[in-house]
């Protein structure tokens, strides 16, 4: 821990260039640096000014990204594989033990946040909720054993809310990273933690959320996570650079109603299962492929064509994330985008997470893919990203077409629609 006046100091002295250069200055740039090393400078003084502590008080910097699906939708919590990665807009805290049983957090621009840790029940009123994220994470640390003291915390946040890029669970993992380094001694590892963010959106939280999110923020970097084995997770780095291949990666902000659809994220995984269940099994993972191929015509009968539907979707995603991981890794661009684009395909069609039926009139998602597709004009590779029905798309954009491509996504959308975004190599992590 350092002492805000002295940290503050050191930032202007360029004394953390190089550590911040690793989390903030993705694309080379010094003024992307000098953002990074602005908003430390922004959450150590937001964090004096909210709490009224002294110049003199010790401080520790944290920093969780958001991440980025790439391959393998919603193949997760049927413990299927997965592709991911964190991505350089990432939540920032500065915090500090208050030697109380109170737990602070103060999202700039937002109220305070105050919860009680002496009580860690799960709590209906709070379901989908900031404390309920808070709560759940701080009872998943306890619950192992550890002793947690209240602190204070003052944050900011890049992570677009409802961006498809996991807001919520870079919350989980910054609020699990503090506890683990202010009171664990940083004990917990990076898949213990995004673990434990897990368990806070599920049981407190109430959202039926997998797993993949939690570890692509935690862990970091691009990484293929096998979920086999739910309790033991086997998670492999991918070593690629993209920018050697002179592609950007975008995330588009479709701008579609995000209200209500909780159940029909919930629709998805339950259909899931209920396929598995006809085999009396509770994930499709355990269902061999081939039987439930030579099973169709009675499975629907029982599920419905929908949950076929679905279930095929999650064989032939679960495949091609495995794929796409080891296209990148033989340095396979062309085959890695083939893949990316064929996921997509098999989202709309069977997985059917790009609208929502209920409103076929608002269809922002289903338009930004066919808009952009047309932009690419056969190169790149497109595809709905994260839970679908609304938020985002992601698009892999060569070079040469990227600012065609940003600005005819923003022409449709809005401006800022489009995000260009860069893969960090770090997830959740202390950074100061």
């Amino acid at each position: 821990m350092t002492a805000c006046n002295i940290l503050l100091t050191e930032l202007t002295q360029g004394t953390y260039d190089a550590r911040l250069a690793q989390l903030y200055a993705l694309d080379g740039t010094d003024a992307s640096l000098a953002v990074g090393r602005a908003r430390v400078c922004e959450v150590t003084r937001g964090f004096l000014a909210t709490f009224n502590h002294p110049e003199e008080t010790p401080v520790t910097i944290f920093t969780a990204p958001g991440r980025t699906e790439i391959g393998g939708n919603h193949t997760d919590h049927q413990q299927g594989c997965v592709l991911c990665a964190s991505v350089d807009l990432d939540m920032l805290a500065c915090a500090a033990p208050n030697g109380t049983s109170v737990v602070n957090i103060c999202s700039q621009g937002y109220p305070t946040l105050s919860i009680d840790i002496t009580d860690l029940s799960v709590r209906a009123e709070d379901e989908n909720t900031s404390p309920a994220l808070v709560r759940g994470v701080v009872a998943g640390i306890a619950s192992m054993g550890h002793e947690i003291h209240g602190f204070d915390a003052y944050m900011t946040s890049t992570v677009l809310g409802g961006s498809g890029l996991s807001s919520s669970a870079a919350y989980e993992v910054l609020v699990g990273n503090m506890v683990n380094h202010l009171f664990c001694g940083d004990a917990l590892s990076a898949i213990e933690l995004a673990k434990i963010g897990q368990y806070a959106e599920n049981v407190h939280f109430g959202k039926p959320s997998g797993l993949m999110d939690q570890m692509g923020s935690s862990v970091g970097g691009a990484v293929a996570i096998n979920f086999g084995d739910a309790e033991n997770p086997i998670v492999t780095k991918v070593e690629f650079d993209f920018a050697s291949v002179h592609h950007a990666l975008c995330i588009v902000d479709t701008k579609s109603d995000h209200a209500d659809l909780t159940g029909d994220y919930g629709d998805i995984p339950r259909e899931m299962c209920a396929v598995a269940q006809f085999f009396s099994k509770t994930k499709l993972h355990e269902v061999d492929e081939n039987e439930f191929l030579s099973n169709i015509a009675a499975v629907r009968k029982v599920t419905g064509d929908r949950a076929v539907l679905r279930a095929i979707h999650f064989y032939d995603d679960n495949r091609k994330a495995q794929d796409e991981a080891a296209a990148l890794q033989a340095g396979d661009f062309e085959t890695f985008l083939r893949l990316v684009n064929a996921s997509g395909i098999s989202s709309a069609n069977h997985l059917q997470n790009i609208w929502v039926a209920r409103n076929p009139q608002q269809q922002a998602v289903t338009l930004s893919l066919a808009m952009g597709a047309k932009l690419l004009d056969g190169a790149g590779a497109i595809r709905v990203h994260g839970g679908g029905f609304a938020g985002t798309i992601q698009a892999f954009v060569p070079y040469v077409k990227l600012d065609t491509f940003k600005a005819g996504m923003d022409a449709l959308l809005g401006k800022g629609a489009c995000h260009v975004l860069h893969i960090r190599p770090e997830g959740g992590c202390v950074v100061i």
